[in-house]
């Protein structure tokens, strides 16, 4: 469908053409909007003379009888959220669920007409077929039909296409958003529908067109050239090339050592300091943070020599309050980033837990309602009547000094949609002590951290009291620095991160003791691999992917076993991935005619596809300006001699049955360890690893180990090495000691340095 204003106007007559006699009456008579007395009356006398006509039987009496159109059919997504609407809305309404997209494009071929202006060809969705004979049935008893899916481009194009199927015209009052699913937020948004946004639809049609022409023309090159099984994908290969430039880095990387140097330092009356040599001559020794210049023994010897034969002498000394800004409240983006750091959830798992949270929980006293706002969102902005309920709430806990004189307002991205709120909960009285029975462990710990950051958000800056005594040796400058919060502010709720190491004031002029240098060498370090939560932070900056993709991108990159998460969550891309992106670099990047792997290039087209959903650009011609490039460079890869396999990692041990090298293998399931002679011989064994703790199960009677495994997703678990004999397996890492106070399982739970018990849920030390 063409996103210009003729052409829908079109589009919705050929629709409301092809409306059935049961759509017709809806349109004719909307909810809110009484009959005539005339007409009510003839309704009435036809359903008297129908009920018992002359010869027939009751069942046929019954089945003549025309169906009530009594109700309004609300169409949603999730079957979660129809049940906690049916609870909402009441009698007057029927709520059904799509369960997620009812049509989509076929898997088994293209299915764009690329000569008819990249018509898409949806189909219906395999295993829909109950759930539209359900819709359809429903809808052809209702007086009213609103359209709930989500309130995102994605939620748009499904509440086109079941618009599409229920024969319901885009241009009517037909659709309603739910930001938030509490009582008074889903009445007041069914009161007030509005017609589908087509050009909200055009932008998701045009990424989910522009995405199967890249994954259904790129992926059957990789096949031809790599080897067969493989994809790529508009958004994936740039993650890809991300990860694979920075292991590119960390393989190039030289070492650079240099040295740190520390004084210990007193004053007449006792007081003490701890300096850092950093300037020589008056210029700064620090470069990243890091004295990279003291980089030999012979400065180091210098600098010790110095401060044995000159005075210390206090140069200045400087003391001030810094005021700590809230920080904003959570965005989809920002939520999955500290989830992941401080939960140890991955982003899919976060928007999993999110969604329950959203779609609504059962709290005694309440009903059933969705705890937060929706979760898919760039947007920083929070509802003044939220902001007003946030500022009680801090006001009647910590009190006033805790509240600023107004409401904080926040800035949002150039490139945001502001369409939702930030990510709040929908009642700031809802804590999370007093909902904790009624949530789920994951659950509760993300409402938690929800909630903290909604408040902290709307608190008073933190101050923060900041000291630094500067002191002169010879040519050498030096330098304490020391910190306190003097008041906490939002510090009440969210860590301020901040060690108290507050230095005692020294007079300007005054000589130091000094009692002991200590010089220790250090040595530059790779840059670090990205994480889960990094990697989504560097796409967001560089305005790739959206809320609603993030999760799916790195994902896809696991299911492909393109990356593998090694210890501390970090990824890694596997020598197949680096093989992909090798190749895709070569024949698609910045140079390239179209250089789909380019960041700038997939930033724009992002932006692009803003630009359609704003109506100032039309999505038809967006695709044919990337179309042509891009199957010009198609042809100049397909020239491209084909790429040899990346060689197998040796394990450095012999296959138990052959005797041949074992090598690591990635399959369907994930990594494993198999045997180099595949396919004479066909041994296999689990990647895995000890970590030093006997099984909890089997580990006394029959010796069983604790190893490190990894799911097929690329995520950490613990099992027994004598599996399958036994069953024994965790997410969380046990810990070697049995709880103290009843002798149960301790684990260390997500990213906690703690272990708990599993039975008395007893805190060890750290």
């Amino acid at each position: 469908m063409a996103p210009t204003a003729k052409t829908r106007k079109t589009a919705a007559k050929t629709v409301s053409k092809r409306k059935t006699g049961a759509a017709a009456t809806r349109s004719a008579a909307p909810s809110g909007k009484k009959t005539t007395a005339g007409a009510s009356a003839k309704s009435a006398s036809i359903r008297k003379k129908t009920t018992k006509p002359a010869g027939k039987t009751s069942e046929e009496a019954k089945k003549a009888v025309p169906p009530r159109r009594d109700k309004t059919l609300v169409v949603v997504e999730s079957p979660t959220k129809a049940k906690t609407l049916t609870k909402i809305l009441g009698s007057g309404y029927v709520v059904k669920a799509s369960v997620g997209h009812i049509v989509d494009l076929p898997k088994s071929r293209l299915a764009i007409d690329i000569e008819n202006g990249f018509k898409p060809e949806y189909i219906l969705v395999k295993g829909k077929a109950p759930v539209k004979k359900e819709l359809q049935a429903a809808a052809a008893t209702a007086k009213r039909i609103l359209l709930a899916a989500d309130p995102d481009r994605e939620g748009e194009a499904i509440a086109w296409h079941v618009a599409g199927l229920l024969g319901v015209d885009p241009a009517e009052n037909c659709r309603v958003r739910f930001h938030e699913i509490t009582a008074d937020a889903v009445k007041s948004a069914v009161k007030e529908p509005a017609p589908i946004d087509m050009d909200r639809v055009d932008a998701q049609q045009a990424r989910r067109v522009l995405d199967r022409l890249v994954g259904y023309t790129l992926s059957p090159l990789l096949w031809k050239k790599i080897r067969r099984g493989l994809s790529a994908g508009r958004v994936q290969s740039v993650a890809l090339a991300i990860l694979c430039e920075r292991e590119q880095e960390i393989e190039n990387f030289v070492p650079q050592d240099y040295w740190n140097v520390f004084v210990d330092a007193t004053a007449d009356d006792g007081r003490a300091y701890r300096l850092h040599v950093e300037r020589e001559s008056g210029r700064s020794l620090l470069s990243d943070g890091r004295t990279l210049a003291i980089d030999t023994p012979a400065k180091v010897r210098d600098i010790e020599k110095t401060l044995e034969e000159k005075p210390l002498l206090v140069a200045s000394f400087t003391a001030k309050k810094n005021a700590r800004k809230q920080p904003a409240p959570f965005k989809t983006s920002t939520m999955q980033q500290i989830a992941a750091s401080r939960l140890g959830f991955s982003p899919r798992r976060t928007m999993g837990i999110a969604q329950s949270l959203f779609e609504g929980v059962a709290i005694p006293g309440h009903g059933t309602v969705g705890l937060i706002t929706y979760m898919r969102t760039d947007s920083l902005r929070m509802a003044p009547e939220a902001l007003n309920q946030a500022r009680k709430v801090i006001e009647g806990r910590w009190g006033k000094k805790y509240l600023p004189a107004k409401a904080v307002v926040y800035q949002a991205g150039a490139n945001a949609q502001d369409a939702h709120e930030a990510i709040r909960p929908t009642d700031f009285t809802l804590t999370p002590e007093s909902v904790r029975g009624s949530l789920t462990t994951e659950q509760y710990r993300l409402y938690d951290m929800i909630w903290r950051r909604s408040v902290a958000s709307q608190m008073a800056p933190a101050v923060v009291d900041s000291a630094t005594l500067d002191c002169e040796c010879g040519k050498y400058g030096l330098r304490a620095q020391g910190a306190a919060v003097s008041f906490d502010g939002w510090g009440a709720v969210w860590d301020l991160d901040v060690k108290d190491s507050m230095i005692e004031k020294a007079q300007e002029g005054e000589l130091l003791r000094v009692q002991n240098v200590d010089s220790k060498k250090e040595q530059t370090k790779p840059p670090a691999r990205f994480t889960e939560s990094t990697l989504i932070k560097t796409l967001e900056d560089d305005g790739i992917g959206r809320p609603s993709t993030y999760a799916t991108i790195v994902e896809t990159l696991y299911d492909r076993s393109y990356v593998a998460r090694e210890e501390g969550r970090r990824l890694k891309p596997s020598e197949l991935g680096r093989s992909v992106n090798k190749f895709l670099l070569e024949h698609f990047d910045g140079k390239s005619t179209s250089p789909i792997v380019d960041v700038g290039f997939t930033s724009s087209m992002e932006s692009s596809l803003d630009q359609v959903e704003s109506g100032k650009k039309n999505w038809v011609e967006l695709i044919g300006q990337f179309w042509e490039p891009f199957t010009h460079a198609i042809a100049e890869a397909e020239k491209a001699p084909t790429v040899p396999p990346p060689p197998p990692e040796l394990t450095g041990e012999t296959c138990p049955q052959c005797g041949r090298p074992l090598v690591k293998k990635q399959g369907r399931f994930g990594e494993f360890i198999g045997c180099s002679g595949f396919p004479e011989c066909h041994y296999i064994k689990p990647v895995q690893k000890e970590i030093g703790v006997p099984c909890p199960k089997c580990g006394t009677e029959h010796g069983g180990q604790v190893v490190q495994r990894k799911s097929k997703k690329g995520r950490t678990f613990y099992g027994c090495s004598r599996y399958p004999d036994c069953d024994y397996v965790s997410w969380n890492k046990p810990a070697a000691e049995k709880c103290p106070a009843c002798g149960g399982l301790m684990e260390y739970v997500g990213r906690s340095r703690t272990p708990v018990c599993t039975k008395c849920a007893h805190k060890g030390e750290s």
